[in-house]
């Protein structure tokens, strides 16, 4: 369902109290100070997918800024993913100075202060999300801050245009599937960050980078399929098995191994969840792609150390 906070029936004089409130309970607690004499009509439209908020703003010129003293009393730990669609936002965090123009992407990260200059008209679009979401680094995270980010890059290229799909979209996506989208979303803003920062083997050329990644990407796509196999992907990358094969070994794993462990990590968070509705390990099992439940229960507790419905059960307890 969606959520939308306007400006449009409250008094020129309303607006600006509104509308500080108003970004401050979408996104985290802020300082915005608008650069209108008569501030014209602003919006936000607010959806969830999954854990992830998907929030697209439209107003005029304003700069936004997280002081110490807010971050000090909320302790939110959140990123937040901006997709400019018109105007250009000038964004500062961790020493860096980035401008973001339409089509491009930045980051920026709860824990530290940062501030957004945003000198004309715009529309953008936020992607909001738990900072535990992001599995990678503080040195890497804070390496990526205030970047801006574009169709310049193979992979920048693959998650803009997964954002902007993820944008259309959103209002469409279904309550089940919001969770997935997330994720493969966090999944692969994480490709990106590590590679930025190196870790993704910089001496191979960027070309097999590139078809490493959209291999993965694929991989990630399709996990639920529990038919999904290497000939599968091989050939709807136009590759060899062999070249495949060959791709996964600078991860130090398989690529089946890739995807098992995909699929467990993505059952394990399923089986944590603790409310009244809470799956079935059969049915986590089979919605992520394992055929076979007695399989399922081993390769976890290969991974984990514990079985799936022990795991399931101990996180009931401890939520009691």
């Amino acid at each position: 369902m969606s959520v939308v906070l306007s400006t449009a029936p409250l008094s020129v004089s309303d607006r600006a109290e509104f509308w500080q409130d108003a970004v401050s309970r979408t996104f985290v607690p802020l300082d915005v100070e608008l650069h209108e004499d008569e501030p014209a009509t602003a919006t936000i439209l607010s959806r969830r997918m999954g854990f992830m908020q998907v929030s697209t703003v439209t107003a005029g010129p304003q700069t936004v800024a997280r002081r110490p003293r807010m971050i000090a009393r909320d302790g939110k730990e959140t990123v937040t993913l901006t997709l400019m669609r018109r105007g250009v936002a000038e964004r500062s965090q961790d020493g860096r100075d980035a401008v973001v123009h339409p089509g491009q992407f930045a980051l920026s990260d709860s824990r530290r202060p940062f501030d957004k200059a945003l000198r004309q008209a715009f529309n953008l679009t936020s992607f909001h999300f738990p900072r535990s979401a992001l599995k990678v680094s503080d040195l890497e995270l804070r390496a990526v801050t205030a970047t801006s980010f574009g169709w310049d890059e193979p992979l920048s290229a693959l998650l803009a245009g997964h954002l902007k799909r993820l944008d259309s979209s959103a209002e469409a996506v279904a309550p089940t599937q919001g969770d997935r989208l997330a994720t493969v979303t966090c999944d692969l803003l994480a490709c990106l960050i590590q590679e930025r920062h190196g870790r993704l083997a910089p001496q191979e050329p960027a070309a097999v980078q590139a078809m490493l990644l959209r291999v993965k990407e694929y991989m990630v796509r399709n996990l639920a399929d529990p038919d999904l196999s290497l000939v599968e992907i091989a050939s709807a990358h136009q590759v060899s098995l062999r070249y495949l094969h060959k791709l996964f070994e600078t991860e130090g794993v398989t690529a089946a191994r890739w995807i098992q462990q995909q699929r467990l990590e993505r059952c394990r968070k399923e089986l944590a969840r603790t409310t009244s509705q809470a799956p079935t390990v059969t049915v986590v099992a089979h919605s992520w792609g394992f055929a076979n439940a007695s399989h399922f229960s081993r390769v976890f507790r290969l991974a984990y150390g514990i079985s799936p419905r022990e795991f399931q059960a101990t996180a009931r307890r401890h939520s009691r």
